[in-house]
């Protein structure tokens, strides 16, 4: 007898892609039914912005609607879909979460505890997607990509980006400065040193990798990785800790003409401050994916700035990232089925 899965994807990890991984991981001892949401053609919401769902953050869906698409399967599937205590209370049947995505911030991990319900995600899925996206923002931001780009569109032919005071320095010339050393960091790391650069690396609960020390990356403190970086590259995770760290202290401490690259999350980042350190020209430029609002609103200061490259937070967007999330989906509930432990629990 076959194990019901509600699967509840999104225009980008697609329902189609959960229920192709799971075939493959379970057979014909799953059987699935299917939800799409919106995403990312819509934007995602957050808890303090709907009654009962409070702590609850980058979701999409209709409480009521998911509710009903879960009815009383066992194991859901999705990426995106809330779950609040409220929530966990009209589903007693289900057992097993599992979530596409880095951290479970769309779910009441509380509730979800306390109702039995085992929740796992999939860490890493999209780190070398993120680590690509970070060696082309820094291309696009030292080598004037950005901005020859833009000048060519509005007809203008921009030959004074050949200029020696105006063109950008190779990366086999430069310090990079990567804070945090996890699953994108150490990638990297890793892409940098390819490219011959110099890298520092800032993280202190980490030790580098063997490979990586016998080729010259150095582990130093914050203030040092600032100082002597002529680009940093944030990697860290958002905590109490890091939350606005990088502020107008630090940018003081950054080299003039350093440029500074964001594909991690906005709330560890002063966007006044960044705004005033490249406005002044303390920094040469930036590049920023990521943004303590999102959308950012468009009559945002930095929008203004013609030494910002920006994005709509799409560095972890790759095809195989969907490939890669829905597979290691599919493996915990293949374990969940056999009896065994899962393995990221979260």
């Amino acid at each position: 007898m076959s194990v019901e899965v509600a699967i509840i994807g999104d225009r980008f990890m697609l329902s189609a892609a959960f229920e192709a991984a799971l075939r493959e991981a379970c057979g014909d001892r799953v059987t699935c039914r299917t939800l799409d949401l919106p995403w990312p053609d819509e934007p995602m919401e957050h808890g303090y912005a709907t009654a009962g769902l409070d702590g609850l953050k980058e979701y999409m869906g209709d409480p009521d609607a998911v509710v009903a698409h879960v009815g009383d399967a066992p194991i859901l599937v999705t990426h995106l879909a809330p779950l609040s205590a409220g929530m966990f209370a009209r589903m007693p049947g289900l057992k097993l979460v599992a979530v596409s995505r880095g951290g479970p911030v769309n779910i009441d991990m509380d509730a979800a505890r306390a109702q039995g319900v085992t929740v796992v995600n999939t860490p890493g899925r999209n780190a070398s997607a993120v680590a690509e996206f970070t060696l082309g923002a820094i291309l696009a931001e030292t080598r004037n990509i950005t901005r020859g780009h833009e000048a060519l569109r509005e007809g203008d032919w921009r030959g004074d980006l050949y200029r020696a005071d105006v063109t950008g320095r190779e990366l086999s010339e430069m310090t990079v400065g990567v804070i945090g050393y996890g699953r994108i960091g150490s990638r990297v790391v890793r892409l940098l040193r390819a490219f011959g650069a110099r890298v520092l690396v800032a993280d202190p609960y980490v030790q580098l990798s063997a490979v990586d020390v016998a080729d010259g990356v150095e582990l130093v403190d914050r203030m040092r990785l600032l100082a002597d970086s002529d680009v940093v590259t944030l990697h860290a995770r958002v905590t109490p800790e890091t939350t606005g760290f990088i502020d107008a202290d630090a940018f003081a401490r950054m080299k003039t003409g350093a440029v500074f690259v964001n594909t991690a999350r906005g709330p560890m980042v002063d966007y006044d401050a960044l705004h005033d350190a490249l406005a002044s020209g303390k920094l040469r430029g930036a590049m920023l994916e990521t943004f303590a609002v999102e959308p950012a609103p468009p009559d945002w200061p930095l929008l203004k700035l013609p030494n910002v490259t920006l994005t709509p937070h799409i560095a972890g967007a790759s095809r195989k990232v969907v490939t890669i999330a829905a597979e290691q989906a599919a493996e915990e509930v293949r374990r969940h089925l056999d009896g065994l432990p899962p393995l990221n629990p979260c």
